[in-house]
């Protein structure tokens, strides 16, 4: 018997370290680890401690013999991974630690999202370090609390290792207090020996198109933050009147904002949504959200566990026109050939299974449309409807890109919502990189030159560090 990962898999790893056989990948110290859609147990080296079950914050790890029959194709999804990545076995050798200064070392952290308490987590264990933990808003843990869905409970119990670590005598918390406004940068350099801004990516990419910014045009964070009670954005209205809305993107974001829009309201009622999106959910005319990927099924921004998912949405129909599903030449021909990446192949079955299935009458429908781009929004005032084009493989490419063709069509809607990516914001006093969307740095120092000096005692840490890309933290 072998350990299985599941949906709900937070990417926290938590549970590699307790691993003592180092079945459990990709680890913090491999490349894919901040892109993978999720992490894996090895079968065939998987010895069924249970040590990781324990661990896992969010309830993720199953036992193979008690999986639920949704769970299942997770066995495959886990041993697949393994097919086409050499992980050497034995235990993870460790880190060296770094050298700390003599004395007490007091640390503010700016920011209370995931990335800021995995920082925190780190210090606090050391007992000469003290950290000071400010955000803006009177609740902490940012995108856990704001931007996972309220249908992904277990998600959000990555909140119980934050909660502990926010429980140690060399924490403490200092929340409804916004650097800049109740206290500046230069105050928190004076004050402390080390400041890291850990403030993630606070706006949206646009499309750059006509017509983008009529009402009915929306950037998709602010319908999560909305759905999530954030305080910001529980006054936001938004047309419901329609029968469509068009999502364009279709990472996770897009999925959770197209299965919240369809969604029974009685389901949803048994979450932590916030009432206010509730109550306006329940006047919802909208029974099908078509959801547009500039790119093929292969380049795909979301992840299979959250695409596996829609399946058991009750009432919904997932919708693929197969001829959408074509794939570039290289993709099909390593396909062929049995060298694609295990993810990529699951992603190009899975789509496949989906779009073999038979529509139900009645049911709403969360419809993907492949190879099309938004070219422009137009109507009376508001988003009456969106003209897309059609796009095609673009030829003799070292890499795997799209081109517009003459085929133009349009799509109803009086509500469109951007899901196409997050940005960072400059941070006071801070350099920033507005072509990457963030504070320059090496190694999560920042710099303070573009020749790579640093500013003496100033990091960042998650999206505002790397860019907005691979899950929270």
């Amino acid at each position: 018997m072998a350990h299985v990962i599941t949906r709900p898999c937070c990417n926290d790893a938590s549970c590699v370290s307790v691993c003592p056989v180092n079945c459990i990948h990709p680890t913090p110290d491999e490349p894919e680890f901040f892109t993978a859609e999720m992490l894996f147990i090895d079968p065939e080296t998987c010895i069924d401690c249970g040590a990781c079950i324990d661990e896992c914050p969010v309830e993720a790890i199953l036992p193979d013999d008690q999986l639920e029959e949704r769970d299942e194709p997770y066995l495959q999804i886990n041993a697949d991974y393994y097919k086409d990545h050499d992980v050497e076995g034995g235990l993870v050798p460790p880190k060296k630690a770094p050298q700390l200064p003599e004395g007490e070392l007091h640390v503010a952290i700016i920011g209370a999202g995931p990335a800021a308490f995995y920082a925190a987590e780190e210090l606090v264990r050391k007992p000469q370090v003290k950290v000071d933990m400010f955000d803006r808003l009177p609740t902490p843990y940012g995108l856990v609390r704001a931007g996972v869905a309220p249908d992904h409970a277990p998600t959000k119990g990555v909140e119980k290792t934050f909660a502990a670590t926010a429980a140690k005598r060399n924490f403490q918390y200092f929340l409804n207090v916004e650097v800049g406004k109740h206290i500046t940068h230069a105050e928190l350099v004076d004050r402390y020996q080390a400041v890291v801004y850990a403030v993630g990516a606070a706006t949206d990419k646009r499309l750059g198109i006509e017509g983008e910014d009529l009402p009915g045009s929306i950037p998709a964070t602010e319908f999560v933050a909305w759905y999530n009670g954030h305080p910001d954005y529980a006054d936001l209205d938004f047309d419901l009147t329609g029968e469509r809305a068009v999502v364009v993107g279709n990472g996770n974001v897009a999925l959770d904002v197209a299965r919240i829009l369809v969604s029974d309201p009685d389901d949803l009622a048994t979450t932590d949504i916030a009432d206010h999106a509730l109550a306006r959910l329940r006047e919802s005319n909208i029974t099908e959200v078509v959801l547009l990927a500039r790119r093929g099924i292969a380049q795909a921004a979301y992840t299979n566990s959250e695409f596996l998912a829609l399946g058991d949405v009750a009432g919904v129909d997932v919708v693929i026109d197969p001829d959408e599903l074509a794939l570039d030449p290289a993709t099909e021909s390593a396909l062929e050939d049995d060298t694609l990446d295990s993810t990529i192949a699951t992603k190009i079955r899975l789509a496949r299974e989906f779009a073999a299935r038979p529509a139900t009458d009645g049911n709403r429908r969360i419809v993907f449309r492949f190879l099309v781009s938004p070219v422009e929004l137009a109507g009376d005032g508001q988003v009456e409807r969106l003209t897309c084009v059609r796009n095609a493989y673009a030829a003799g490419t070292e890499r795997i890109a799209v081109t517009p063709t003459d085929d133009r069509f349009e799509l109803e809607t009086g509500l469109v919502l951007r899901a196409i990516g997050y940005r960072g914001v400059p941070v006071i006093d801070l350099p920033f990189d507005d072509v990457k969307s963030v504070v320059p740095n090496t190694d999560g120092r920042v710099q303070a030159t573009a020749d790579g000096d640093v500013m003496p005692g100033l990091y960042v840490t998650g999206w505002i560090k790397r860019g907005a890309t691979g899950g929270s933290g």
